[in-house]
């Protein structure tokens, strides 16, 4: 039994505020089921897919960071951000966080592939209040049947877990998240909002959706 439930206290979540969440969009990847390409500046709808994640994302956020391997100096926009993975090479998303939390001067980051352009408005805010509301160290995005691990609201203060946990040679996420209390955000009623591009025919699929959309 918790302090509070013995004295009949209820705790009151404290909610982060726009201004304590910084944005870690991730563009590391090899894109290997692209050809190679880095996919975040594939040209989607005529305009490269990470201008797409930064247009839904940056309102959401006080600050914004892009962690990209390559072309760094083209993700390097006014107002934006670059950092390499720490070490610079491709051993997975999380790897890629590390350089983006340590950057970041918010107590908290919300994290998004470069590769899914279709995230909700409100998706940090529904991660937040679900790490808030079962006052978690992580929050992961759920979309009613599976988890999406590299969608995360998580804590500044988890760097040095994270770092060494990378240093021991470790790279699976569920590995890392059994070694804090995660919180699962329910976007059961937006599934699509997770919906990314990892080849051609998926990277054709969206383009026409898009343009279909964007004339309704």
């Amino acid at each position: 039994m918790s302090i509070a439930e013995s004295t009949g206290t209820v705790r009151t979540p404290t909610f982060p505020t726009r201004a304590d969440i910084t944005g870690l969009i991730l563009a590391g990847g090899q894109g290997s089921r692209m050809g190679g390409e880095d996919k975040g500046l594939v040209a989607l709808a005529g305009r490269p897919m990470i201008e797409h994640v930064i247009a839904r994302l940056r309102p959401q956020v006080g600050d914004l960071i892009v962690s990209a391997n390559r072309n760094r100096e083209r993700y390097a926009v006014p107002g934006y951000r670059a950092v390499a993975d720490m070490p610079a090479v491709y051993q997975g998303p999380l790897a890629a966080m590390p350089s983006g939390v340590q950057m970041a001067l918010a107590p908290y980051t919300a994290t998004v592939p470069c590769d899914s352009p279709l995230i909700g408005d409100d998706l940090v805010a529904r991660l937040a209040h679900a790490l808030a509301a079962d006052d978690a160290d992580v929050a992961v995005a759920h979309d009613g049947e599976r988890t999406h691990p590299v969608f995360l609201f998580l804590k500044r203060s988890l760097l040095p877990s994270l770092l060494a946990f990378l240093d021991a040679g470790e790279r699976k996420i569920d590995l890392w998240f059994a070694r804090h209390r995660v919180a699962l955000a329910n976007f059961g009623d937006c599934p699509e909002a997770f919906i990314n591009v990892n080849d051609a025919d998926e990277h054709r699929a969206l383009e026409m959706h898009l343009r279909r959309t964007s004339t309704c």
